[in-house]
Parts: C-alpha cells; structure tokens; sequence
C-alpha cells in the first residue's frame, strides 16, 4: 500500500481561506525589501500567499493585506503583475 502524499496547505492573506499550496501564488519579500512574485515556491524570504482572482488581487491592494503581512511596502507592479498571471 502507498502513503497518502501529505497536500501542503496554505492560508490566503486577504480571504483567509485554507487551500492547497499549488492553487496559491506566493508572494516573497527579502530582508533588502525586494518584493517578487515566487511561481516555484521556493524563494528565500517572508512570503504571503493569496488566491489568484481578480477580486483577491484588488482587496489586497486596498486593504494592504500584503503590505502588513510582509512588513514591506508592496509597489503597485506587483499587483499588476498578479494580474498578468490570471
């Protein structure tokens, strides 16, 4: 019999919601205060995770969920970008 392959589950920032880490996309902010966008999940540094919708995107931006959570200033790029992704 094979193991159950544990699902790594993570929490979106603005919706709060628990869901599997592939269905997020991470957002990472270095010590230096580099924001990236991080599509492999691996980049060193704090990272935040949101559902990718136009609605989840928008509420962060004006609720400056990402911004808190990273302790960085989140530059308008990003959220452009995250758009470009839906």
């Amino acid at each position: 019999m094979k193991p159950i392959k544990k699902i790594p589950m993570r929490t979106c920032v603005v919706t709060k919601t628990v869901a599997p880490k592939k269905e997020l996309v991470r957002v990472v902010a270095t010590k230096e205060g580099v924001v990236s966008i991080d599509l492999k999940g691996k980049a060193n540094g704090r990272g935040a995770y949101l559902i990718l919708s136009k609605e989840v995107i928008m509420l962060a931006k004006k609720s400056k969920a990402l911004d808190k959570k990273l302790e960085v200033e989140v530059p308008d790029s990003i959220y452009q970008e995250l758009e470009a992704l839906l």
